[in-house]
């Protein structure tokens, strides 16, 4: 018995002692440390790879956003200039005389008849043209323009007509680096185009009264009715002659676009730009057709005229206009290096529209 429980044990022991070591190993800081680096040396280019992507897709969509706005803002101008019956020049005639027709916007701003310039604001484009007001002029005595409506048949208790509107398009520089048109908030803020509108309101054609106020249908919508900058004894024969009330009349324009370019762009060749646009027209209202000249035709005028980002050719006498908008996409990410530069004209996206308005006045 006791043999055996020595053989037990001497078995039981040399198990034990014959047994693996039960130990574990883990990473050294040396290896960490190798780990890191590698980690960072792989990770580093491919984040930057990653950040530079976003960018470039980030200047592609604001790229894309302002060719848009621009043609979007040309197409509505070149709707607008389509009911045109007179568009104004640059001649700089301040009024007529025997020998000289003022047909520019200098002879409205002389007048004080359109909001005039300063350091933040230009009008570029001056036109009338005819508005339309839908089922308004009453085919009955009894019926008043503001209760014009459609029986069940589908008939009208009005016609439709249409009233004179003057329309006025300028380009207004922000100054406020904290204004929401000065987005992202910095210096060199971008332009925008505004557009006012004054027009007429609805006459009765049965009235005979001498006075032009007493004229007027009493009962009309604000749709219908005239604006307060608007002269009722403007006559479109005398297109820079009592033309309105007085600039202060004219209300708040509407915002057409944002972020206009202003800076000096691309330079102009040949400088008879409007000129040649507009098939070098000419002056017949003389003994001897004469050329018009640039500075005629052009508004703004040079000098100055560096920017040119926002700017009209106007041949008054054939009731012609083009217009061009060049816009700053760089300018919706960034305040800093966004002047125009020829190395990267896909970000200033230029478009431009020439057209011709109805006719010439009485036709």
């Amino acid at each position: 018995m006791k043999t055996l429980l020595r053989l037990l044990l001497k078995s039981q022991h040399q198990r034990n002692r014959s047994g693996p070591d039960q130990t574990e190993k883990g990473m050294t800081l040396v290896e960490l440390l190798v780990g890191a680096i590698m980690a960072f040396l792989i990770i580093t280019p491919m984040l930057g790879f990653v950040v530079d992507m976003l960018n470039t897709d980030r200047r592609e969509q604001v790229k894309s956003n302002t060719e848009q706005d621009v043609q979007a803002a040309l197409d509505f101008i070149a709707q607008d200039l389509s009911q045109a019956i007179y568009i104004y020049d640059n001649n700089p005639a301040p009024a007529s005389t025997p020998t000289t027709t003022a047909t520019g916007i200098p002879a409205l701003l002389a007048g004080n008849f359109i909001p005039p310039p300063n350091t933040t604001q230009t009008p570029i484009l001056v036109f009338w043209k005819r508005q339309l007001l839908t089922n308004s002029l009453p085919l009955a005595a009894n019926v008043q323009p503001d209760t014009c409506t459609t029986t069940a048949t589908g008939a009208n208790t009005c016609n439709d007509t249409y009233v004179l509107a003057l329309v006025a398009y300028y380009q207004v520089r922000e100054t406020n680096g904290n204004s929401i048109w000065c987005q992202p908030s910095g210096a060199a803020c971008p332009t925008r185009i505004v557009r006012y509108q004054i027009q007429d309101g609805l006459r009765n054609p049965n009235s005979i009264d001498p006075n032009p106020l007493q004229r007027y249908f009493t009962g009309v919508s604000p749709a219908q009715d005239r604006s307060p900058a608007f002269n009722p004894n403007f006559d479109i024969s005398n297109p820079t002659q009592n033309v309105t009330t007085g600039a202060a009349n004219f209300g708040n324009p509407e915002v057409l676009v944002n972020y206009i370019d202003d800076s000096p762009g691309p330079t102009v060749t040949p400088n008879d730009e409007c000129r040649t646009a507009l098939g070098n027209p000419t002056d017949t209202t003389g003994v001897m057709p004469t050329p018009i000249p640039e500075t005629t035709l052009r508004i703004p005028a040079a000098p100055p005229d560096t920017v040119k980002s926002f700017y009209a050719c106007v041949d008054t006498s054939q009731n012609i206009a083009r217009v061009t908008i060049r816009g700053n996409s760089l300018r919706r990410i960034q305040t800093n290096d966004t002047a125009y530069n020829p190395n990267r004209t896909a970000f200033f996206p230029t478009a431009s529209v020439q057209v011709q308005g109805l006719g010439a006045r009485g036709q």
